[in-house]
């Protein structure tokens, strides 16, 4: 190729690539012109895109949102006492105890576990409210055994009659054997002298050897009269597992506040389903008997006697052994300081 011709070939190549790159250039515009104009783009040619690293370097990061899971709402805490009322003894006696957490919160699975109602004379039935109703004391045999105790033992120490008479003349042998516990008689050569550290007044007593190993104590007074103590209910109560109950007529209510402290009841229910309201506590007049149809359940045995008090009709103070309970540490007597559920069935 001659010079002349290397020189033409060039100029030529040199105006056409000008050429090109105002075609291009032409075509930008007239692409930002058409989009102005509400123009479809696919009615014109895509041009690729190409992302600027910078921007991506300064675009701040997103993260995926995350589902956030709802907080539970807190569980409610069981009350401090519960009261039930104008049902049958199984439905209160079961309803007040599920208020309160459930057997399960009691008793534990292979526990041994002592009922103690109240069975002082073997002359009379249930309806005259100077024994605990059988009813109620069969269905918390049932409870406890539901809840995994290897065995529930119920017991009392009459003053009326053998272990033997009363417990059957009670109804209670019927409904606890019933519900697969096991009525135990107090033989007197397992009452074992004990000390009680906490006592006051009381320092040592016999106690009934099954109620010192048992793992749990249930006690299960009625709500009745008493010529001595105003009032029988859970503190009351212990006296029948002790042998030498006269003894304990002195300074009563604070000898029972110190038996109280040896023997710890985990959960104390008091039957009001009838109460006798004089003549206790043996009673034999269906005329000082009054239906209450009431169960007070609490794993504080003032506030349980506080409470069955009130159901009574009397103040507690009046009574020497909650106030010296109360004094001791041994539970609440002031209702207005507890978390009191009401459960009614009419």
């Amino acid at each position: 190729m001659t010079e002349l011709s290397r020189k033409n070939f060039i100029r030529f190549l040199a105006a056409s690539l000008s050429s090109l790159g105002s075609l291009y250039i032409a075509g930008c515009l007239n692409q930002e012109k058409y989009l102005s104009r509400g123009i479809s783009p696919d009615k014109i040619s895509p041009t690729p895109f190409v992302p600027d690293p910078t921007q991506l370097e300064n675009s701040p990061t997103v993260e995926p949102t995350a589902t956030q899971t709802p907080e539970p709402s807190p569980t409610p805490s069981p009350a401090d006492l519960v009261v039930a009322r104008n049902g049958k003894e199984k439905e209160m006696v079961n309803a007040a105890v599920k208020a309160l957490g459930g057997m399960g919160k009691f008793v534990k699975p292979g526990d041994v576990v002592v009922v103690k109602p109240n069975i002082c004379v073997s002359y009379h039935t249930y309806e005259y409210a100077a024994t605990t109703n059988p009813w109620v004391v069969g269905a918390i045999v049932s409870l406890a055994l539901e809840a995994g105790a290897k065995q529930v033992k119920v017991m009392d120490f009459p003053f009326g009659g053998t272990g033997e008479q009363a417990y059957y003349k009670s109804g209670i042998q019927q409904q606890v054997q019933a519900a697969g516990g096991k009525m135990v008689v107090m033989s007197g050569i397992k009452f074992v002298q004990t000390n009680i550290p906490g006592g006051k007044d009381l320092k040592s007593a016999r106690i009934f050897d099954d109620v010192l190993k048992a793992d749990v104590l249930i006690n299960v007074p009625i709500i009745k009269d008493h010529g001595l103590a105003v009032l029988t209910l859970a503190m009351k109560n212990l006296m029948g597992v002790i042998y030498n109950r006269p003894y304990m007529h002195h300074n009563l209510g604070q000898r029972l506040a110190d038996l109280s402290t040896r023997v710890r009841s985990h959960l104390v229910i008091v039957d009001g389903v009838r109460m006798l309201m004089k003549g206790g506590p043996s009673g034999g007049n269906l005329a000082n008997v009054r239906k209450a149809n009431t169960i007070i359940a609490s794993p504080d045995i003032v506030a349980a006697d506080s409470y069955a008090a009130t159901v009574y009709g009397i103040q507690p103070d009046r009574l020497g052994y909650i106030k010296k309970g109360a004094q001791m540490g041994l539970g609440v007597k002031d209702l207005s300081k507890l978390r009191i559920e009401e459960i009614s069935f009419g």
